[in-house]
C-alpha cells in the first residue's frame, strides 16, 4: 500500500534548513510519527510529497516556503508600545511572547526594539525558509 488519501502513515522524518543544513526537528533516535493523511498533522505541501511512497521507502525533498510554512509577510510584523509589556518582561530580540487572542493564545517573536516601540513578528518561525524534508516510511495502512 502507498501513502495517499485515506491512509494512516508511520514514518521517521528529519527537517533541516536548506541553506545551512541546520536540523530543525527529527524523530530519529525516538519514536516515529504516525498520522492520518488529511488530519492536519502535516502541512498539505509535505503530505503531497509523500503520496505514492510505500512502506520501506526513504526519500528526501526540498520544500519551498509556499509548500511549507508560507512566505514571511510584512503585515505580520507589529509595532507595539514598550509600556504594553510591563517592566517585569525582559525584551530582547529573539524573545518569544504569548499574546491573548480570540480562541486562545498566539506567539510572537521580538525582532527589535526601536525607542519606545517593540517590533513583534507573528509569522511562523519557518515562514520564508526553504526546507529539506527527509523521510523513511515505516508503515502505510488504511485509515
Amino acid at each position: 500500500m502507498e501513502v495517499g488519501a485515506g491512509t494512516r502513515v508511520t514514518l521517521h522524518f528529519a527537517l533541516r534548513l536548506a541553506a545551512t543544513g541546520e536540523a530543525i526537528d527529527s524523530t530519529h533516535g525516538g519514536s516515529p510519527a504516525t498520522f492520518t493523511v488529511g488530519d492536519g498533522s502535516l502541512p498539505e505541501g509535505f503530505e503531497r510529497l509523500l503520496f505514492g511512497l510505500p512502506a520501506g521507502q526513504e526519500a528526501s525533498f526540498t520544500v519551498e516556503p509556499a509548500d511549507a510554512f508560507g512566505e514571511a509577510r510584512e503585515e505580520n510584523l507589529r509595532m507595539l508600545p514598550r509600556a504594553q509589556f510591563g517592566a517585569s518582561i525582559e525584551l530582547e530580540p529573539g524573545t518569544v511572547i504569548a499574546f491573548d487572542a480570540p480562541g486562545g493564545h498566539v506567539s510572537g517573536v521580538v525582532r527589535s526594539i526601536e525607542g519606545d516601540l517593540v517590533v513583534i513578528d507573528f509569522n511562523h518561525p519557518l515562514a520564508g525558509r526553504t526546507l529539506v524534508f527527509d523521510v523513511a516510511v515505516l508503515n502505510v495502512e488504511p485509515a
